[in-house]
């Protein structure tokens, strides 16, 4: 069969301006490449009330176990202020030794070196290489992740068809092609708290309840304290204010209300419930009338360090020659439902200009990740066997 050339398929998929939920054709692009190496593909499209329709792609080729799936998304966040791109974000231009366009991090050029990775593994095997490749890819992670990866493996669970390990394709390295995996990740927590007091002049504010000089100290008893310590694997949790507010427009009177949001990235100490829990405690013992809704995008997940992590850290190191470091830094990916199925590590391209203007990845890069891929399906099968 002939391969597809990454570089290619990374421009046809950059050319299909799916920002999230849109598809515009990606799903379309990704399953034409895969089907032509004889990967069984099925379209998937979830939606339900309050939440926009989205497509997804289950591919695989083989019926035997171990099945090692890739996963990743073909939706992209908007390009923003195109006079801030010195390119068209969808048109997957060539400048120099770059790739640029929406997705060229994050992470269409990874989906085209997983189909480049397969078909250059199948070429250099027989028809029975002792397992199955798949790839679960979404339109769903860059948006409100309700109707893509995780109903996908709702699909997959109710079939009876199981994923053995799984590595996800989202820009891991920060700047060096090599320099990091990812083996789990922090957990998000995101709060809003409301105190109630009393409205009054300024003048007279023993008459008053301010609500703004109490909310400033729960504030302080968030995040001057440590949540913890971190843990083996994981730094210590970090709560950050993200916004406060008031809504007063005069200068004479105290409010009613204030409030603040935070958002806390958590480690393994801690699960929703119980930073949840620890949170209400040290509002508590500050007193007073408050609200907190409480919102968990994600728990916090390690996968060990074992044969799944070593054998993409060998990969690396033989397209690369460095031994990447095994961290669970950055934020959410879809990473965090596939760990409720198998074991799961991410890789992909350097993360510098992801979500950025002119978002870009060296073309070289986008072959040696092909490459770090095609070595993780010799290693992973050859070690099955």
């Amino acid at each position: 069969m002939d391969a597809p050339d990454p570089i290619d398929l990374s421009q046809a998929l950059i050319r299909c301006p799916s920002v999230t939920p849109g598809d515009e054709g990606a799903m379309d692009v990704l399953a034409m490449a895969l089907e032509g190496l004889g990967f069984t593909c099925h379209r998937l499209a979830f939606s339900e009330d309050g939440a926009p329709e989205v497509q997804n792609l289950y591919a695989r080729i083989g019926n035997a176990s171990p099945n090692f799936c890739f996963a990743g998304h073909t939706d992209v966040v908007p390009a923003g202020n195109l006079d801030d791109w010195t390119t068209d974000p969808f048109a997957g231009d060539i400048q120099g030794d770059r790739i640029f366009g929406r997705g060229a991090s994050d992470m269409k050029t990874a989906i085209a070196a997983f189909v480049a990775a397969s078909a250059g593994f199948l070429n250099s095997k027989d028809s029975d290489f002792g397992g199955s490749i798949s790839l679960l890819i979404t339109g769903d992670e860059e948006g409100d992740a309700i109707n893509g990866t995780r109903k996908v493996l709702g699909w997959l669970n109710d079939k009876g068809e199981m994923l053995d390990d799984c590595l996800v394709g989202e820009p891991t390295n920060p700047k060096i092609l090599g320099e990091m995996v990812k083996i789990g990740r922090r957990g998000s927590l995101g709060a809003t708290i409301t105190v109630t007091g009393t409205s009054g002049h300024v003048a007279y504010p023993h008459l008053a309840d301010n609500p703004i000089h109490r909310l400033m100290t729960m504030l302080r008893a968030i995040t001057d304290e440590p949540l913890d310590a971190g843990s083996e694997h994981f730094p210590p949790s970090t709560p950050v204010v993200t916004t406060f507010d008031v809504g007063n427009p005069v200068t004479n009177v105290i409010p009613a209300e204030a409030s603040a949001r935070v958002n806390i990235r958590f480690n393994d100490n801690h699960t929703g419930i119980s930073l949840e829990k620890l949170l209400r405690q040290r509002l508590d013992a500050i007193g007073g009338e408050y609200d907190m809704d409480v919102r968990v995008s994600g728990e916090a997940f390690l996968t060990p360090p074992g044969r799944l992590s070593a054998i993409v850290a060998g990969a690396i190191e033989k397209v690369t020659g460095l031994r990447p470091e095994l961290s669970t830094t950055g934020g959410t990916s879809d990473a965090r439902f596939i760990k409720d199925h198998c074991a799961v590590c991410e890789f992909g391209m350097t993360n510098e200009t992801a979500h950025k203007a002119d978002e870009n990845s060296l073309v070289d890069d986008v072959r040696k990740l092909t490459d770090i891929y095609q070595a993780v399906l010799n290693d992973y099968f050859t070690d099955a066997r």
